[in-house]
């Protein structure tokens, strides 16, 4: 009887020097569908299994969330480099470039870039308590 010949891709054997070369290139600027589907990188996991592997390991997802920052940070220096190098008939494709780079910056690191604006009010403690305003009526202003 012979031996059935396994199919699909081998196990894979997740290791540091992995983890670093996928979060380097992240915070590059390359995707993960990017980085995961280069055949001339054969020995990186597929998109499958890195997203596997993401949600299982904490530390890896930490790791995983600083490099997006560092992403958005690059993401938010190139808005210079672009709009340095503009030239009158280039305007509306650098005008895309940025737009597009400020978008992903904000969601990359919304604390940073991101528009969100703080509508809490606090009172002079710090304390978001509901502040209490006391309106008192007194005579009427004859002002004619």
């Amino acid at each position: 009887m012979t031996k059935k010949k396994p199919t699909g891709r081998p196990p894979f054997a997740w290791t540091r020097e992995i983890e670093d070369e996928i979060l380097t290139r992240i915070m590059r600027g390359e995707s993960v569908a990017t980085i995961c589907a280069t055949t001339r990188d054969d020995w990186l996991p597929s998109e499958v299994t890195f997203y596997k592997h993401l949600s299982s390991d904490d530390g890896f997802a930490q790791r995983y969330a600083r490099a997006r920052e560092a992403q958005a940070h690059r993401e938010f220096d190139e808005i210079r480099q672009i709009a340095e190098n503009a030239q009158p008939e280039t305007v509306a494709v650098a005008k895309l470039q940025i737009d597009a780079r400020k978008w992903r910056a904000g969601k990359l690191a919304p604390k940073v870039y991101g528009d969100k604006l703080d509508m809490n009010v606090s009172n002079p403690d710090g304390s978001l308590k509901p502040t209490v305003i006391q309106l008192v009526a007194g005579p009427a202003r004859d002002d004619g």
